[in-house]
């Protein structure tokens, strides 16, 4: 970037009232690092668990992960409001309020309920303010997999059998509850329909198991929901990336998660712990055949979402050569070992290029209808 040209101005909020509050900061940690600041100037936004936001420090050290798997938190204390044209505004305990200027565009490294469901999306939209990833629907289908399988079957998309336990149904008929459940078939696995990260999710492997892991799933969201087990199927993913100058989306390497045999699934500690010797096989040894109906599916599943920016597309694959949708990630983390910039940078496309895709598509979309 020449000198005569200003560098871009990217708020990157990140943190949360979600249970994923956590991963988002140290998501975020990593795109701070690794935005070129010769073309980028950063303003670091944290939202703290009660909702607060706060200008943070550019270090992002404080961001990352603790040796022993201690997890971040965003810890500023200035308060920032941002006011409908796009300005910050800072206020300093017992000060007067004072203007950050504003800002070009918002990265919102966010994941989960009250961020990544269509609510920070929602507030940027009415503030004239163009962000990164998914609009507002799509945020908010993305983030419940419930809302996202019924769009995925209307579609004809394939995916694994369900069953939704509503708040309350537990409590008010457990028996009508075990034998819808009954009817999926075990294994299966309940989790929380609006949680990421693998919070909250248990396998369960008969009735006698189903109202302890209802409960577990409970803790992070009222709505449940329970999934039959794609037992003995591959899970692989793949990234989509919304093409540039009206061209189409374009899809990444395939990736193959393998789990350590002392997990029971692709649970927190594997995802985000390295000494949990989670590999990646990237690209995939796939058939051809295989390997062509995952990019097919990813690219279907993303327009049927009618996703902007990204999304990661997870998938089964079965021995029989099935390929059935798992779920889509409107905002995959972001973290050095996340999946999605690995694909991409086995793509051809490096970490800090990837930021830069991103940034670009946002800056050539406007706000509001679209």
């Amino acid at each position: 970037m020449s000198a005569s040209q200003p560098r871009i101005r990217v708020a990157v909020v990140f943190g949360g009232r979600s249970s994923e509050h956590a991963i988002s900061c140290v998501s975020a940690g990593s795109v701070i690092n690794a935005l070129d600041p010769e073309r980028y100037e950063v303003v670091p936004i944290g939202i703290t668990p009660d909702g607060r936001w706060v200008l943070e420090s550019n270090d992002s050290g404080h961001l990352a992960l603790g040796p022993a798997g201690e997890l971040p938190s965003v810890t500023g204390v200035r308060e920032v409001v941002l006011s409908p044209t796009a300005g910050l505004v800072v206020q300093d305990p017992g000060d007067v309020p004072t203007s950050l200027g504003e800002v070009d565009l918002v990265f919102p490294v966010m994941h989960g309920p009250w961020v990544q469901d269509g609510t920070l999306q929602g507030l940027l939209e009415l503030a004239g303010v163009r962000y990164v990833g998914a609009g507002v629907l799509s945020s908010a289908v993305g983030t419940d997999k419930m809302y996202m399988k019924l769009l995925f079957e209307a579609f004809g998309l394939p995916v694994v059998p369900w069953v939704l336990v509503r708040p309350g149904d537990w409590d008010r008929d457990p028996g009508r509850v075990t034998e819808a459940v009954a009817g999926l078939g075990y294994p299966v696995f309940v989790k929380p329909a609006r949680a990421g990260s693998s919070f909250g999710i248990s396998r369960v492997d008969s009735p006698d198991d189903l109202e302890v892991a209802v409960r577990e799933a409970e803790r992070f969201d009222p709505k449940v929901l329970v999934e039959a087990a794609a037992t003995g199927a591959r899970e692989v993913e793949i990234g989509v990336l919304g093409g540039l100058d009206g061209a189409g989306p374009e899809t990444s390497e395939i990736a193959e998660i393998r789990v350590d045999a002392a997990h029971a699934f692709y649970d927190f500690e594997a995802k985000y712990l390295p000494e949990q010797n989670t590999g990646l096989d990237v690209p995939a040894d796939l058939a051809p055949e295989i390997a062509a109906r995952v990019r097919e599916l990813a690219v279907a599943a993303f327009l049927a979402l009618d996703v902007e920016g990204l999304a990661r597309v997870d998938f089964f694959v079965f021995d029989d050569g099935r390929v059935v949708l798992n779920e889509v990630e409107t905002m995959p983390g972001f973290t050095a070992t996340s999946m999605f910039p690995q694909m991409w940078a086995a793509s051809g496309m490096d970490y800090p290029a990837l930021l830069d895709r991103l940034v670009t598509l946002a800056l050539t979309r406007g706000t509001g209808l679209r």
